[in-house]
């Protein structure tokens, strides 16, 4: 395999790594989950590989402590609290790694306002999915993400609603253990888009 060689931290689905791979270029998935899908997958902490000689990263660390949503529980129960400081240990971890190029995603949440503002606030309908999901892209040496295939909303009391949204904006997906796991996925039209601008 030629190309770049990228790391994509905190990936079990192998959405993002395998875009990368079918372009050509070196990439492995890494987190403490066993990969989804067949290929090359580093099991474990992402510490004992991060400096390997990357030429790009881009990292999905884990949401739960850090997101808006969320973030109302620490109120209620104290220890979560002291969870979101380790989680923004871990991004800015991320973030300060010796790696020419970076990408660290996340949903709106404390990393804004504790880190740094994101650079860029993108939505699946921006690259071809009838779906609406606010995520945030802090970037290193790399270009904003330009939208590939817009799609549009329906109207739903005078509210613009996509195709995973109930028509007061609700998600769709039913309550179940696997619901985080499907939600953390990363769009492939934004996978793709990633690969197409930034390799």
């Amino acid at each position: 395999m030629g190309g770049m060689k990228v790391l994509v931290a905190c990936e079990y689905s192998g959405t993002v790594r395998d875009a990368f791979r079918a372009a050509g270029h070196d990439a492995l998935s890494c987190d403490l989950l066993p990969t989804d899908v067949p290929g090359p997958h580093y099991q474990g902490d992402v510490t004992d590989i991060i400096n390997d000689g990357w030429d790009l990263m881009v990292a999905h660390p884990p949401c739960t402590y850090l997101c808006s949503s969320g973030l109302h529980w620490n109120k209620r129960r104290p220890e979560r609290a002291q969870m979101t400081e380790d989680a923004l240990k871990f991004v800015q971890f991320l973030l300060d790694a010796h790696i020419p190029r970076i990408a660290l995603e996340n949903p709106i949440g404390c990393i804004g306002t504790r880190i740094r503002k994101a650079d860029q606030t993108i939505q699946p309908w921006q690259f071809g999915h009838d779906a609406s999901k606010s995520t945030c892209l802090w970037l290193k040496n790399l270009p904003l993400l330009t939208p590939t295939a817009v799609v549009e909303p329906r109207i739903a009391n005078g509210k613009k609603r996509w195709a995973n949204q109930t028509d007061s904006g609700q998600n769709r997906l039913p309550p179940s253990e696997y619901r985080w796991k499907i939600r953390s996925e990363t769009y492939a039209g934004i996978a793709a888009a990633m690969v197409a601008q930034w390799a």
